[in-house]
């Protein structure tokens, strides 16, 4: 994945601000104002996605490219090598998943209000 696929499909998903909090080389994806996904943009080699945490572990067993969360909530968060053994179609999903963890964990009327805007 590039880093200008990941930057697009994150944009994809409703009411999603891209920021850069962390200084210039930290790329941030917020939904209503809550993270579901950094990335390092010198290189960019990782992405840290948001995952439950029974499939975080699950994850990190079964796939060598998937790692604690760097500077993040191990339990939570999984770093993820974006040119390594992981396709595509599976970083994709693992990102639409991140963004649906956070989702839920929003306010019933802030999600309604995000369904409005776009079907999620």
């Amino acid at each position: 994945m590039t880093l200008d696929d990941y930057r697009q499909y994150c944009l994809s998903f409703a009411a999603v601000t891209e920021e850069l909090p962390f200084g210039p080389d930290t790329l941030v994806f917020k939904v209503a104002g809550k993270i579901f996904t950094i990335a390092g943009l010198d290189p960019f080699e990782s992405i840290n996605l948001k995952c439950d945490p029974d499939r975080a572990v699950e994850l990190r067993e079964r796939y060598p490219a998937v790692q604690p969360g760097y500077h993040m909530n191990k339990k939570h968060w999984n770093t993820i090598a974006v040119n390594g053994s992981i396709n595509n179609t599976m970083l994709k999903q693992w990102i639409a998943d991140s963004y649906a963890l956070i989702l839920s964990g929003l306010p019933a009327k802030t999600q309604e209000q995000l369904r409005q805007q776009k079907r999620l």
